[in-house]
């Protein structure tokens, strides 16, 4: 069902000029800014980090939101010369359509907002499924981006998010050929059957991919 709203909202989402998508955006950083304390000891409480790392990993998303909105007025083409009398090639980025993200628990906000910002302005509509370990971040930023849509008259299937467990959710999140591209932060283990299962179906990906390794902080 989730999918089936972002099918409803996609060409309108590409349509959107640029800059609009770009200011969008703008409002998202607001809203983090808004609520960065509050949001970092969310952090802090649920995923274990400190709580001047929360507040760092907050301050992340407010400036990938910031270079998003910079962005959104640079996704620049090419006009290139034809062998043709009367022709212009005209180039242009397109975007994907629609497009996965899967994050991991140790930066259950800054790694969503990555991949968000920048997603957004190219005219994608994504669904983001957080680390199961730290859903209430999830539901918090998913919050935060849902109401800055709705207070835009915007439909929230721009920027869906789902929870659950990577067995179920990840697993048909990375399935459904209708995802075009799969952002995936995790271990190299879950990685790697992220890789293997995309590309079966000529998608993309973006890994980011390492240990499980522990560190207690006395």
């Amino acid at each position: 069902r989730v999918l089936q709203k972002m099918d409803d909202v996609e060409k309108m989402w590409a349509a959107y000029p640029a800059p609009k998508r770009g200011e969008i955006v703008r409002q998202i950083g607001e809203a983090f800014r808004a609520k960065h304390e509050a949001l970092a000891k969310l952090v802090s409480l649920e995923m274990g980090k400190i709580l001047p790392e929360g507040k760092g990993e907050v301050q992340e998303a407010v400036d990938i939101c910031d270079f998003a909105v910079g962005l959104s007025r640079q996704i620049n083409g090419q006009v290139i010369p034809s062998e043709r009398a009367e022709h212009t090639i005209i180039e242009m980025y397109n975007p994907l359509g629609k497009i996965g993200i899967i994050s991991a628990f140790n930066f259950p906000c800054a790694v969503f907002a990555w991949n968000a910002a920048i997603s957004l302005v190219c005219g994608n509509v994504q669904v983001w499924k957080g680390a199961s370990t730290t859903s209430l971040v999830t539901c918090a930023v998913g919050r935060l981006v849902g109401e800055v849509f709705e207070r835009n008259g915007l439909p929230g299937a721009i920027a869906s998010v789902v929870i659950g467990s990577g067995r179920e959710v990840g697993e048909k999140i990375i399935c459904d050929p209708r995802l075009k591209l799969i952002s995936f932060t995790g271990s190299t283990e879950i990685g790697r059957r992220v890789s293997t299962q995309v590309h079966s179906r000529f998608g993309r990906t973006i890994l980011e991919l390492g240990g499980n390794n522990a560190i207690i902080v006395m």
